[in-house]
């Protein structure tokens, strides 16, 4: 079988792989394998991305314990439950690997900070009322990492890109008059998450091993906090009773779970299809915010809004236009392969969709 890696860092072999000219062309068990996997893969993405969009939902019931002393048990039981996942699965070979590399090291640390930073402004924005413009942050997100793509790495934009990016900006200034301030809590959000899409893109690990890496450096700061929360005698993980302590440890779960939906997703479906899949939890969020926590939403809020969604609109026809002509063009070469199989070390067609995200 070829072994493919997209190039985002997501390993297509398997049953996502690209079958055999010869099989493609009979409509043999292979592409009907291919078929109900990716149907699989649908059902996790969705899944993910569904729960990623539910999770305003559940930070409120962790009151009254306030977003660090949240953020603190995420960290500490995030870790818990990935490492006896990962143990049961036989998936610590990696951990060798990353320790001989102190550069991955460095990686894995900035990555952790900056989704500590990610995950802090999300907790304390679903909590103090500011789910909309926390679900603005992940809309906008794929807009920022273009642009960082363009600043840092250096790439090059179609003209489509560029059109959606300046629409972005134009935006933000709206919903700066709009809220009276820079929509802070959003561009930190959306800031945060692609350095941090950056970063992981760099380091190159699977979904678990990821977040357990990341935790690992979290675990012991987050930990010491609890301990000296606990001593000061205002952790309500002992005087909130047992469900509230159950909530908190479950914090662990709620990270864990769609991660794991979404790793079966990643190697399931192309990326373009989770490029798009990644728009579900952003408008679950701005549902939520205006349907069951009745937030506010004056008319310049709504005009930057729909800016957002124009720009998004625009990149998204501009990657899935870009996709169907690599795929035209994988399809005119694969018309010249043997029936023995494809090229080796050709990727999956891809839509040069923003890395989907795994929302906070």
């Amino acid at each position: 079988m070829v072994r493919t890696v997209s190039r985002y860092g997501h390993d297509t072999t398997g049953p996502s792989a690209l079958p055999s000219a010869g099989s493609r062309a009979q409509g043999g068990p292979v592409a009907k394998d291919s078929a109900g996997q990716q149907r699989t893969g649908l059902l996790y993405g969705i899944g993910a991305y569904g729960m990623w969009g539910l999770v305003p939902l559940f930070w409120p019931l962790l009151k009254p314990a306030d977003a660090i002393e949240i953020l603190a048990h995420r960290m500490v039981w995030s870790l818990a439950l990935v490492a006896v996942a990962l143990v049961a699965m036989r998936r610590w070979a990696w951990i060798g690997e990353l320790v001989r590399r102190p550069r991955r090291l460095g990686l894995i640390a900035v990555a952790a900070v900056v989704i500590t930073v990610n995950w802090g402004v999300y907790i304390w924005s679903v909590n103090s009322g500011h789910v909309v413009e926390a679900s603005l942050g992940y809309f906008i997100n794929p807009l920022v990492t273009i642009a960082m793509g363009v600043l840092i790495l250096k790439e090059r934009l179609r003209r489509a890109q560029w059109v959606a990016v300046g629409i972005g900006a134009a935006a933000v200034v709206v919903l700066t008059v709009g809220y009276g301030r820079p929509p802070w809590i959003s561009l930190t959000l959306a800031f945060s998450f692609a350095t941090y899409g950056l970063v992981k893109k760099k380091v190159n690990l699977g979904g678990l091993e990821s977040l357990a890496a990341e935790t690992a450096v979290q675990f012991l700061p987050a930990l010491a906090y609890l301990l000296w929360l606990g001593g000061q005698g205002r952790a309500t993980f002992t005087s909130g009773g047992a469900g509230h302590a159950a909530l908190l440890a479950a914090t662990g779960v709620v990270t864990a779970i769609p991660l794991i939906c979404f790793g079966g997703a990643a190697i399931r479906v192309p990326l373009s299809t989770l490029g798009l899949l990644q728009y579900l939890a952003p408008v679950f969020q701005f549902l939520l915010g205006i349907a069951y926590f009745h937030e506010a939403m004056p008319p310049e809020r709504w005009a930057g809004f729909a800016l957002v969604w124009l720009a998004l609109t625009i990149l998204t026809w501009d990657a899935l236009r870009t996709a169907r002509h690599a795929r035209r063009a994988l399809a005119a070469a694969m018309a010249n392969v043997p029936a023995t199989g494809m090229p080796s070390g050709r990727d999956e067609p891809r839509a040069d969709l923003p890395e989907a995200p795994r929302p906070s």
